[in-house]
């Protein structure tokens, strides 16, 4: 076969990929484009947007079940399960398509359809030996679900994000190990969805959240709608000819044999690195496989290597892929002029209802940080007057100040319109707002951004800048 000399080389066509691609291509024409597998972005295909699909689903039919404290009677609320499956995957088909649209704009030349691995730093070999000679190359492999022990006997009856968005139909009773954030989102859909759901976890932890007080609250308003145990103990699980019998040890006691239709393995994602050859490239490598880089450039080492995306085990989210891609693909292409490039205010959503945010820096940072500098000023949302009128009034949010400058520094929440606080905390944190030109801005009356309003000034008297939180302030309205 005829080798290929390109000055850069992106291995993965995902969103970092894709990213990288675009940004390699403003600085030099001789880019190629490597693809293993299938084209269209995992959030495309098997994360965010069908997920998003199906939490519309769940979100309709709960809604509709929970009208009559409004004074609205609603009868014979049903669920198809197919229909409902039909329209996530015409929907998500709908996604990908405009993923391969792009692709397909692509020039031929510019793109190949492989499987490679590193020969060296500047070679890489495909499954078939041709070789390519890239004098820049970008990891963009995105990443694989992982599978712990005690699921890995599992066959037919094992579902991950990459295939539970292609069922037929909603099973009657599906048992979820991962109280992550795609477990989490994916066993509330399925539950008010009408399927029988139990999440198990380890180690306590629930959708990523780090203040104790925050995962207490959620940790009992899960458990008031589907079975939740994010400590549990789990003997067995074994695949039985009509679906999966769990042997574990109930939350309160006793141990409980129960068989579901299928388990979702929810249990964590890992960099798609193994195959790659990385130990022929001379790279520094961490415990994980993944190449030592420097996060605002994203060089491996001194190299003429790039990592982006989920691949480099940094900020598993689409819109930090696409910033990784860009920074990663310019530094490629503009070679060996490398720059630091943009890394905005970490923000993350979780999809569950209540929804669950953060912003910027989170608990454990703060206490390595700024220990003993900082202040949380603190709302419940179970008395807040637009929450209320809603009925969406349950959950807390906590936000963040340094002491002395007043600078806002971040917030964790677990409560209504959460993916809108989020945005205007991240946009907050990324101007390096104080807590007082917080609390200038503007606030409507009756809205559930007034609860926020109120953590700030709690915020606003703990950094000793503000007067206490009047209870019951009527200069804000009734119920803010």
């Amino acid at each position: 076969m005829t080798p290929l000399h390109v000055e850069v080389a992106i291995i993965g066509a995902g969103t970092a990929g894709m990213g990288a691609y675009r940004a390699a291509s403003a600085q030099t024409k001789s880019v190629l484009l490597i693809e293993g597998g299938s084209y269209g972005t995992t959030c495309a295909r098997v994360g965010c947007m069908p997920s998003k699909l199906l939490i519309a689903a769940a979100e309709a039919a709960h809604q509709a079940r929970h009208v009559e404290p409004f004074g609205v009677q609603v009868q014979g609320i049903t669920v198809d399960g197919a229909a409902v499956m039909a329209r996530v995957q015409r929907e998500r088909d709908r996604f990908v398509g405009f993923v391969l649209e792009t692709v397909d704009a692509i020039a031929p030349g510019n793109r190949l359809t492989a499987t490679v691995r590193f020969q060296d730093a500047n070679t890489l070999v495909t499954e078939h030996g041709q070789l390519i000679h890239a004098k820049r190359i970008v990891i963009a492999t995105g990443s694989i679900p992982v599978l712990p022990p005690v699921l890995k006997g599992l066959s037919a009856r094992l579902l991950t994000n990459e295939n539970i968005f292609d069922l037929a139909t909603l099973p009657t009773r599906l048992a979820v190990f991962g109280p992550g954030v795609l477990g989490m989102e994916l066993a509330q859909a399925m539950s008010r969805l009408g399927v029988q759901v139990k999440v198990f976890g380890v180690g306590g932890g629930i959708a990523a959240i780090q203040d104790p007080a925050i995962r207490d609250y959620a940790n009992k308003t899960f458990n008031g709608e589907f079975y939740l145990d994010a400590s549990a103990q789990v003997k067995s699980v074994r695949e039985t000819a009509t679906g999966v019998a769990v042997n574990y040890l109930h939350r309160v006691g006793g141990w409980k044999t129960e068989r579901f239709d299928y388990v979702l393995a929810a249990t964590g994602r890992a960099p798609d690195v193994a195959g790659l050859g990385l130990k022929n490239t001379g790279l520094q490598l961490d415990k994980r496989g993944v190449p030592l880089f420097d996060r605002t450039t994203l060089q491996c080492g001194h190299s003429t290597i790039f990592i982006a995306g989920d691949a480099s085990n940094d900020a598993p989210l689409l819109h930090e892929a696409a910033d990784q891609g860009r920074i990663a693909g310019g530094n490629a292409g503009r070679y060996p002029d490398v720059q630091s490039g943009l890394r905005r205010t970490p923000l993350a959503v979780v999809f569950t209802d209540p929804q669950i945010a953060s912003v910027g820096v989170n608990l454990k940072q703060l206490n390595e940080r700024f220990k003993d500098r900082f202040a949380v000023g603190v709302v419940s949302f179970e008395d807040q007057g637009r929450s209320r009128v809603m009925l969406r009034n349950q959950g807390l949010l906590k936000v963040y100040g340094e002491q002395g400058s007043g600078l806002f520094l971040g917030a964790e929440m677990f409560g209504p319109a959460a993916e809108h606080i989020g945005h205007l905390l991240a946009w907050a944190a990324q101007q390096r707002m104080t807590v007082s030109s917080m609390l200038e801005m503007p606030f409507y009356h009756p809205v559930i951004e007034e609860g926020l309003r109120t953590a700030l000034r709690d915020l606003s008297h703990k950094l000793h800048i503000g007067p206490p939180v009047i209870e019951r302030c009527m200069d804000c309205g009734p119920g803010a």
